[in-house]
């Protein structure tokens, strides 16, 4: 049985394709966080975000946090899906969604699963403002 969906993406994500892959008979506890783009952001209005990633890299980042996660909170699936490339307000970067025999482990899994990625994953972000372009650091 595959455990484990890893995409990083140029399209628009399905949240409900994570969802139904970490769907099944054993899992009372699913979880799903979505991130979205917000419209602003330390009080400046953002027009858009750039994502970059050294794809290779990404992809075997987001399979190892995957596979810890299966093993620290004894989940039985995961999914993680991340966009590349120019998204606006209100559209989705990132979705994780986790399984887990009871609701307390795919809650605490999801948590991990977001802030690690934000903290290993070799993915940037340009935020471009009303007032000017910055690279932010995701990274700690």
């Amino acid at each position: 049985m595959n455990r484990i969906e890893i995409k990083l993406l140029q399209t628009d994500i399905d949240p409900l394709s994570s969802i139904n892959f970490v769907s099944d008979e054993r899992s009372g506890g699913l979880n799903v966080f979505i991130g979205n783009v917000r419209n602003h952001t330390q009080g400046t209005a953002v027009l858009k975000l750039e994502f970059e990633a050294y794809e290779p890299m990404a992809i075997k980042e987001m399979k190892k946090i995957a596979e810890e996660a299966i093993q620290r909170y004894d989940l039985n699936k995961v999914s993680i899906q991340h966009r590349t490339g120019t998204l606006l307000p209100k559209e989705t970067a990132v979705v994780i969604a986790v399984s887990s025999d009871h609701r307390d482990a795919a809650f605490r899994a999801s948590r991990f699963c977001i802030d690690r990625l934000k903290e290993t994953v070799p993915i940037w972000k340009k935020e471009f403002l009303e007032n000017g372009a910055v690279w932010v650091s995701a990274h700690p």
